[in-house]
């Protein structure tokens, strides 16, 4: 994006926001400072994030960004979320993305401002550590770039090479010591150290495309869906080694853990929501949908799972009912989110 579209943009974040919100909002008397629950959503193919109010379904304000924003990270403080500009619709579609980091400003709903961290681009995965330190992957370049004091800082301070190819997404130990990278075309899931370009990549070969990745409470496994072998791998961590392996349904895309250790499966194809055994992959329910879940994020306190279909909508699925309660309607292709505390 060429800076002067950067500072139009940043310009036109402010309007919108000073036009759509109330001066109780822009105080930040919203979420996360005794408001009512707020949803933070990416609506990717409408080029923006949102934030919808849970009880009601209402769009509060929206927040222009650069064409197809993707994933995004919350800091611990719920100060700032940041956002990676992909730049392009989807990982089959050709073209070199974006390179910025959009900082969000969440209590002012507001771009608080842009981060270029070229020559890094299409910007897919975004983790924190315990620290407070950004991790941005290239997915192009395959390479994790960290940006230390991502608050303040106007620049990437360190990047490691992740070890495979066309890097989508990546897992991230507690202390950022650690990485794992699911790479789409070299089929593998490599270990590597973001502070240490020394310590050599490991690569594991769990199946074909893995894709989704969530780490077990004590990091000591990484679960992996496998998207083209419809299978669902449990990795040991200090091995690199596939310790259980179990068929999926049609096409599992991501895989989350629930706060009381299962997992949860989106199954693309399938056009469902499995609920997994953590010490078998068993399948231990299917939730069936009319439409086909992009994302999901987990609520803080309820039982509730927020599903991104591909016809719109946000559906709460409960978890212990196994059925979901309603839906919200939003704009173009929502996808990543999370529930902002009241």
């Amino acid at each position: 994006m060429r800076r002067r579209d950067i500072v139009k943009m940043a310009g036109l974040s402010a309007a919108v926001s000073a036009l759509g919100a109330s001066p109780a909002r822009a105080q930040g008397t919203g979420a996360g400072a005794g408001g009512p629950e707020v949803l933070l959503l990416i609506e990717k193919s409408s080029h923006c994030i949102s934030y919808y109010d849970l009880a009601s379904g209402e769009r509060l304000h929206t927040i222009p960004l650069g064409r197809f924003p993707h994933e995004f990270v919350v800091d611990a403080a719920q100060r700032y979320a940041y956002v990676g500009h992909y730049g392009v619709e989807t990982s089959g579609h050709a073209g070199p993305g974006g390179t910025s980091v959009f900082q969000i400003d969440i209590a002012a709903r507001a771009l608080a401002r842009t981060i270029d961290i070229a020559p890094f681009n299409r910007l897919h995965g975004m983790q924190m550590d315990d620290a407070g330190r950004l991790y941005a992957l290239s997915e192009d370049r395959a390479q994790l770039a960290v940006i230390e004091h991502p608050e303040a800082d106007t620049a990437v301070c360190r990047a490691v090479p992740v070890g495979g190819i066309k890097s989508h997404l990546f897992a991230l130990a507690r202390d950022g010591q650690t990485a794992y990278a699911m790479n789409l075309l070299t089929h593998s899931v490599t270990r590597f150290n973001p502070h240490d370009a020394s310590v050599a990549p490991v690569a594991c070969i769990p199946g074909e495309k893995p894709e989704g990745n969530v780490l077990s409470a004590d990091e000591r496994t990484l679960y992996v869906t496998c998207r083209l072998s419809n299978t669902l791998c449990a990795i040991d961590t200090a091995t690199m080694r596939v310790v259980r392996r179990a068929p999926a349904r049609n096409d599992p895309t991501r895989i989350y853990r629930y706060r009381d250790g299962r997992l949860l499966v989106s199954n693309y194809g399938d056009r469902s929501i499995s609920i997994v055994d953590p010490a078998t992959l068993a399948e231990l329910a299917n939730v069936p949908m009319q439409a086909r879940a992009i994302a999901l994020s987990l609520h803080p306190t309820r039982p509730w799972a927020l599903v991104s279909q591909d016809d719109d909508r946000v559906g709460i699925l409960d978890i212990g009912r196994q059925r979901f309660e309603r839906f919200i309607a939003t704009q173009r292709e929502p996808d990543v989110s999370k529930v902002l505390r009241a």
